[in-house]
């Protein structure tokens, strides 16, 4: 391994079937007011909401809530969520729902009492945190962000039409997180496959960097066969224990940031995807999904050792005799066959992105990359592929 690092994760998990069971427990670690944050109703008709209102409830808890967070949580919501934990006295939020309302939770907890504006001191300007801290906890519902074990915090200020993210300290990682992999049985083909994809991407952002053989990269291959295989039986039977478990776990596992140590990571799928969905409201991982095989036909040749070996290891394709090149390109090719399974477009249009948007949304990404750094120019010829 080439690179130093120091690794440490604060948050606390708790899963299984009876892990709800698990929450009074960690209620009884802070104070009476409690900021209940969830999303657009789905935790109400699924009966979790009521689920974790009575064990707030039997915890004596004095409850104020925010629901209706949106699948790309606005900055505006950030503030309203402020706002409210300033006005109650809020000892805790807890964010019942996927990914986004656990990003729009931690964004909440540092925007409450941020002296200045949150938006340009953290999410432009990428300050750490002053200020007073509210603790955060998670009761996961769908499985794919990672939100519930990082730091991790996107953000799309409407007013700007930029959907920016970056990664809090660990002070702000949530305290625990309670993930019953049954809670996801209700989640939408559509949004389950998302999540699926989204825990792809987050894998192959930090595979695709650096050539030397470390233990990370294996644990990157584990992962990745073993979300692929899991995200066939679930297809098949969305209520299969085993499969959603697996899922969930390697959702957690994909973006607690152990998958990340000695990795110089990439990103740049994520960075253009997030302008995407800035324009558009697309779910987050169906717009990976349309722009990842068009991204790493562009610039493959420039980490062909590591395409190569994503082809074999993680796909069993034989390497090629021929050329470094056919191997590399038939990886790519199994990752959009999978991508298909997974019933994702292929097309940048079939998610409400017009010939207009390219060019915006290419000027507006974060750039950057792995393998090659990308431009403004680059990432509109990836778009065009796409389109």
């Amino acid at each position: 391994m080439k690179y130093d690092f120091t690794y440490y994760n604060p948050t606390r998990i708790h899963f299984g079937k009876e892990s709800l069971s698990e929450l009074k427990g960690e209620l009884g670690l802070y104070g009476d007011n409690v900021l209940l944050m969830y999303g657009k109703g789905s935790v109400k008709r699924t009966g979790i909401y009521d689920k974790v209102n009575d064990i707030l409830s039997a915890c004596g808890k004095r409850v104020t809530e925010l629901g209706g967070i949106k699948p790309n949580p606005s900055y505006s919501q950030v503030l309203e969520g402020a706002r409210l934990v300033r006005e109650n006295g809020i000892d805790l939020i807890l964010a019942v729902g996927g990914g986004s309302v656990i990003d729009c939770a931690k964004a909440v907890s540092v925007a409450a009492y941020c002296d200045g504006d949150a938006w340009t001191k953290y999410w432009i300007d990428f300050e750490e945190p002053t200020g007073r801290i509210v603790p955060v906890g998670s009761v996961l519902t769908m499985a794919g962000t990672g939100s519930e074990m990082n730091g991790g915090s996107v953000i799309t200020n409407e007013e700007v039409m930029l959907k920016n993210g970056r990664v809090f300290p660990s002070s702000v990682y949530p305290k625990f997180s309670i993930l019953n992999p049954e809670f996801t049985y209700s989640v939408p083909e559509y949004q389950m496959v998302s999540g699926i994809f989204d825990t792809m991407s987050h894998l192959m952002e930090q595979y695709f960097s650096g050539d030397d053989d470390n233990v990370t990269d294996y644990l990157l291959e584990g992962l990745m066969r073993s979300l692929i295989v899991s995200a066939e039986k679930a297809l098949e039977n969305p209520n299969d224990y085993e499969a959603r478990s697996n899922i969930m776990w390697a959702a957690t596992m994909g973006l607690n940031t152990v998958t990340g140590v000695s990795k110089t990571q990439d990103w740049e799928v994520h960075m253009i995807e997030h302008q995407i969905g800035a324009y558009t409201d697309c779910a987050h991982g169906i717009g990976l999904g349309v722009i990842s095989v068009p991204y790493y036909k562009y610039i493959y040749k420039y980490g062909i050792k590591k395409f190569v070996r994503f082809a074999h290891n993680v796909f069993d394709i034989e390497i090629s005799t021929v050329s470094d090149d056919e191997t590399a390109l038939k990886g790519i090719a199994a990752l959009g066959d999978f991508i298909k399974k997974l019933g994702i477009p292929d097309n940048l249009r079939a998610i409400g992105v017009t010939e207009e948007m390219l060019k915006p949304i290419a000027d507006s990404c974060v750039t950057g990359g792995g393998y090659y750094e990308m431009r403004a120019e680059d990432i509109l010829k990836v778009l065009e592929a796409a389109f």
